[in-house]
């Protein structure tokens, strides 16, 4: 995982070392201490995931080390984003983009061969299939999203304020810059794709399924895992994968 280990490291520089668990005094500003005892198949970052926290931030505060390394039964806290803890599972954090506006709600896409006649729409869609190829992501995967969020347009911003091609929220890009150890500047095309298209890869990591790595794209890995899918959740994954399919037969918009 890029950046997470140096972050880490250096959040820990900064705590006193001490008691395997932490306590308030270890927190940073603006997080809740939520008392957690390890289980088997834990791991620091799948903690930070489910209970809306930073990696890192669980990994300096609980005095980890650099490699986040948790023993079942071991007794941790985990330091909740506390502006976050109330909100409903859907909006967005660390479990995903949450529930958003989404863009176009077509089944429309392309592939390599496919060109749009839009050239903004066309460099759109290069920049997102690189980055997804250099991040070991289904490329069509990543256009089948940009196009159902955006019509792989940068100018739209969401109600949510989800932003770009992508459609990021501030926040998941900020827990995306773990990620890619820099920051992520949501209105420049480059640093949207890459923020969407990690957040994709680490939904991977974490769902049992391409569809439910779709339904947490847009609803929130927490609400999928708490509630299963909600109906407009549904209604977004078969769009998205049906405008994937269309990709990868070549097909051009309906």
């Amino acid at each position: 995982m890029l950046g997470v280990a140096a972050l880490a490291a250096t959040l820990a520089a900064t705590v006193v070392q001490g008691p395997a668990v932490a306590d308030d005094t270890d927190l940073p500003p603006g997080r809740t201490p939520t008392p957690y005892v390890v289980r088997p198949g834990d791991t620091a970052t799948a903690l930070a995931v489910r209970h809306r926290a930073w990696t890192a931030e669980l990994i300096a505060v609980n005095h980890l080390g650099p490699d986040g390394h948790l023993r079942v039964g071991q007794r941790i806290v985990i330091p909740v984003v506390t502006a976050l803890a109330g909100k409903p599972r859907g909006e967005g954090n660390g479990n995903g983009n949450g529930k958003k506006n989404s863009g176009k709600k077509g089944s429309r896409a392309g592939n390599d061969h496919w060109q749009h006649s839009d050239p903004s729409r066309q460099g759109v869609r290069r920049v997102i299939a690189r980055t997804a190829r250099q991040l070991d992501v289904d490329p069509q995967l990543a256009l089948a999203v940009s196009w159902q969020e955006a019509g792989w347009q940068m100018h739209h911003v969401s109600s949510a304020n989800a932003i770009g091609a992508m459609q990021v929220l501030p926040p998941t890009a900020r827990w995306m810059e773990l990620y890619t150890g820099r920051p992520l500047r949501l209105h420049r095309l480059r640093d949207n794709a890459l923020a969407g298209v990690m957040l994709l890869r680490v939904l991977d990591a974490h769902t049992s399924s391409r569809r439910h790595q779709v339904a947490a794209y847009y609803q929130g890995l927490g609400a999928v895992r708490r509630h299963g899918l909600y109906d407009d959740t549904r209604a977004y994954v078969a769009n998205v994968l049906a405008i994937k399919r269309r990709l990868e037969a070549g097909r051009p918009p309906a």
